[in-house]
């Protein structure tokens, strides 16, 4: 037999030793020391970090590179960014949003992502932002996973036919129901606004995500409601609540209430450090609030959270490239996760925790009989990937090389003698 591609050199996360895969039919199929194999390409790791792809689980690809258009947002809050987006919105085509989002998704590839969940706005009578990533999603299928979800960016209660928008959003074919229900205009269209998208979801047998106490507001508590959902519904793990910044603000009696609830119900939580950290505590004056859940707590109750990009150059944050080393490393620091164990456990925020949320587990990992899709990060740990913003050297999805970055390399010249620079730890 001759196997497609072998990876020579491997490091992977928990194995001592160097390790080669072999790959065939798309497929990992032997994973050992020294393998003498015939095949139609080795690719040689030298020794790097190899890791399952990254898992980007909240990004809003309808309105992505869409920053300065009409106008940037001077003062970058989310009422300026909300204003913009309104006027933007109006020039919205299917071509305009599949032209972004295709780039978008490209810069995902390039970067080591390979599974990605993005909202869309469902706040629209011809569903164009719906559709327009309905045709993005098949023509990627083949080296992503692009997860959809209906967002109703003005409210389920408070948009006329919201709630039919959504249920033909989920006819055509989106993978979840989302919603917002903070909001609403009155915490009671908050709460029937929950019930409708879980009578939804049950409908459609789809999962749901939904922007959950998205504010600094300490009275915002949907989070109880749709854990509370979760349990008597027995959707649990096939729930993910994101953002849930307003919980950084809760007393902490009330935080460990519903932490406590929330692990019973096995919900996922989403953080979006960039946004949160930018948009939130704006009517803060000092000091100033994170504005970031409680991922430290969430973390170490054993409850899966993972971490999203949010937007990626729009009216609501004009940075970004879509990077989720960039993600987590913020989180580290605003979430003072910087112990070293604790470092770990953030690189899994945006690997197999994201799988987890996404419900790809069956088809996630390096593991023998598993779609053959992995990055070799220029690194030899989590720890050193997340500290220098390691580039993904190569990054194979099923079996194929999709994207190559040749690594930076710096020469510094002392006394006329030149060295490389690896910036990492002496041994």
């Amino acid at each position: 037999m001759i196997y497609d591609l072998i990876i020579k050199n491997a490091k992977l996360i928990n194995y001592n030793n160097l390790v080669d895969i072999a790959i065939s039919n798309g497929q990992f199929s032997i994973i050992g020391n020294n393998l003498e194999l015939p095949s139609n390409q080795v690719i040689d790791a030298e020794g790097c970090l190899v890791i399952p792809p990254y898992v980007q689980s909240h990004v809003h690809l309808d309105s992505a590179l869409t920053s300065g258009e009409p106008k940037y947002n001077q003062r970058g809050t989310l009422y300026e960014g909300i204003e913009i987006w309104s006027e933007r919105r109006k020039s919205i085509t299917k071509e305009d949003i599949i032209t972004r989002a295709t780039e978008a998704i490209r810069w995902h590839i390039g970067q080591g992502i390979l599974h990605l969940r993005s909202h869309v706005d469902i706040s629209d009578p011809n569903l164009t932002a719906v559709k327009a990533l309905l045709e993005v999603k098949e023509k990627m299928m083949p080296y992503i996973t692009l997860q959809l979800v209906g967002f109703p960016q003005e409210g389920i209660m408070d948009y006329p036919k919201a709630e039919e928008l959504m249920e033909e959003a989920l006819k055509l074919g989106i993978d979840a129901v989302g919603g917002a229900p903070h909001l609403e205009f009155t915490r009671e269209d908050g709460i029937e606004s929950i019930r409708r998208i879980f009578k939804l979801a049950e409908k459609y047998d789809k999962l749901i995500d939904i922007h959950c106490d998205e504010t600094d507001d300490e009275q915002s508590r949907f989070l109880e409601v749709v854990a509370a959902n979760a349990i008597r519904r027995g959707f649990h793990q096939r729930v993910t609540a994101s953002h849930t910044t307003a919980m950084h603000s809760y007393n902490n009696p009330y935080a460990a209430k519903v932490l406590g609830l929330c692990k019973k119900s096995k919900i996922n939580f989403i953080a979006n450090p960039l946004s949160n950290i930018t948009l939130q505590g704006r009517f803060d004056t000092y000091p100033k609030r994170r504005g970031i859940t409680r991922v430290k707590e969430i973390s170490e109750l054993g409850i899966n959270i993972s971490l999203g990009h949010d937007n990626i150059m729009d009216p609501f944050y004009g940075l970004g490239t879509g990077n989720m080393l960039q993600v987590a490393n913020m989180c580290i620091h605003i979430s003072q996760l910087t112990g070293f164990n604790e470092i770990e456990r953030v690189f899994d925020m945006i690997t197999h925790n994201g799988a987890k949320t996404l419900n790809i587990e069956s088809n996630y990992g390096i593991e023998i009989g598993k779609p053959a899709s992995l990055v070799i990060l220029d690194a030899i740990d989590q720890v050193d990937a997340l500290r220098r913003m390691a580039v993904a050297k190569t990054v194979i999805s099923k079996g194929e090389v999709v994207a190559e970055t040749p690594p930076l390399r710096t020469t510094v010249t002392i006394n006329k003698k030149t060295e490389v620079v690896s910036y990492r730890k002496i041994q």
